[in-house]
């Protein structure tokens, strides 16, 4: 706790001094130091409560006791590695098959999404015996190298960038194919077809479509219903696997399933799913679930597969700890109220306030739209900074994303109540309604003679 106590501006300078400025700071022109958290209120060294609008790693809540206990509880008694027979690891992938479609059935054990996704990559390669991936515009899946040839949103103008190949974003908003269209699932499965096609020609050979099942950092992107249906089956006639990364998104955010692929409908099933981030509540625990024939393919090699870490009795006793919390809490059931009643809110935002392009979302996962001009819906950009910073002053915690950072992010705990929503769009009207006022103000002054 000695830390705790010391000057924000000494930790700061610290930070400076020892830590790289290529791991950025939230708020960086004033950031906040937090030294606690409960629930979905963050405190900082004054004792100041903000809303947590930003964590969707504090899946069911920040330091929630019982997710603490069971970690605590376990690192009493044993932590090891998953090469010791031990109950938690086949508990705990019991419980997530019982989530999960059947065929869903094998499962494997990491400490972050990144390496899920890695994995997933490696198990679709060895699988199709192809080398290809087909990811959408504006994608992200991790930071480790594998992963930065197929996240063009971060990585796109890196040196040495390898050449992937991208679709269309299916952004029913900003895209090609907007809420005017007949079908838009058919449009973007289209193009998805076309550019598999188009590297056929070339002698390339698709190993996996990977996406989101709702694209965050591209934007909150809710995909037409039927749009993952109609891609799989281009993706596997091309001879590839269909990976659905559900780090973000999983566990119940979206309300209506447990999983976010489920909106695309009853039939559709993936190959391999990867999870991460909300899995431990903040804890460094991560998951494939693949297919028995991916799965066998890969074992098939020879090659073990080892995470020194993975599977450990302590990981997988938080994870077991986060699905009772979910179920005992009703927090799926949560998601759907408290996200509908946000939405709500947040349109009558839109109708209010032009700025307002569009409200979109399922669940705690919504997006807002800050746009320029309804026309040509022109990203908000710097509106959309100087929003989130007044926000932070007024001690809610908020986020922007997409190609033009100018999507505002909710992806608060799921314990984030109707009170907060209330709260928080209170807030955030306010200080819209004054961002307006003072444009009224400087266009009333360039009006003067």
């Amino acid at each position: 706790m000695a830390a705790d106590q010391r000057p924000k501006a000494d930790t700061l300078a610290l930070r400076q001094r020892l830590i790289s400025s290529s791991c950025r700071l939230f708020f960086p022109e004033d950031p906040v130091k937090i030294v606690r958290a409960q629930g979905q209120y963050m405190y900082d060294e004054q004792g100041a409560e903000y809303i947590d609008c930003i964590s969707n790693v504090a899946h069911v809540g920040h330091c929630h006791p019982l997710v603490v206990q069971a970690a605590h509880e376990q690192n009493q008694v044993l932590n090891t590695n998953s090469r010791y027979l031990h109950d938690n690891i086949v508990d705990y992938a019991q419980r997530l098959s019982e989530t999960l479609p059947e065929q869903l059935c094998v499962f494997y054990f990491l400490n972050s999404g990144s390496e899920a996704n890695d994995l997933a990559l490696r198990l679709a390669r060895h699988y199709t015996g192809h080398q290809d991936v087909v990811v959408l515009d504006h994608a992200y899946h991790g930071h480790l190298s594998s992963l930065i040839d197929i996240s063009p949103y971060k990585f796109r103008n890196l040196d040495g960038q390898k050449e992937w190949v991208h679709a269309p974003l299916p952004d029913t908003y900003r895209g090609p194919y907007r809420e005017d269209h007949p079908n838009p699932a058919m449009a973007y499965a289209n193009e998805v077809k076309r550019v598999v096609s188009s590297a056929q020609e070339k002698g390339r050979k698709i190993a996996a479509f990977f996406a989101e099942s709702l694209p965050s950092v591209g934007g909150q992107i809710i995909p037409p219903a039927g749009y993952f249906s109609q891609v799989a089956e281009h993706i596997r006639k091309a001879g590839g696997v269909f990976v659905a990364d559900e780090i973000q998104v999983g566990f119940g955010r979206v309300g209506k399933h447990f999983w976010a692929f489920q909106l695309q409908g009853k039939d559709f099933v993936p190959d391999i799913v990867t999870m991460g981030k909300s899995i431990g509540n903040g804890h460094p625990v991560a998951c494939v679930a693949a297919t028995q024939p991916v799965a066998r393919a890969f074992e098939a090699t020879g090659v073990e597969y080892f995470n020194t870490f993975g599977g450990s009795p302590v990981s997988c006793a938080v994870g077991l700890a986060v699905l009772n919390v979910l179920e005992k809490e009703q927090l799926q059931d949560h998601a759907t109220s408290v996200g509908s009643f946000l939405m709500q809110l947040l349109g009558q935002q839109k109708i209010k306030h032009p700025i307002v392009g569009d409200v979109r979302g399922v669940g705690l996962f919504i997006g807002v739209d800050l746009i320029k001009d309804e026309a040509t819906r022109t990203p908000a950009t710097e509106e959309a900074a100087y929003l989130v910073s007044r926000l932070k002053e007024n001690y809610v915690l908020l986020s922007t994303d997409g190609p033009g950072r100018n999507i505002l992010k909710f992806k608060p705990p799921m314990c984030f109540s109707l009170d907060n929503a209330r709260q928080v769009v209170a807030k955030l009207d306010a200080i819209l309604t004054d961002m307006e006022e003072k444009v009224r103000s400087c266009e009333t002054l360039r009006l003067q003679p």
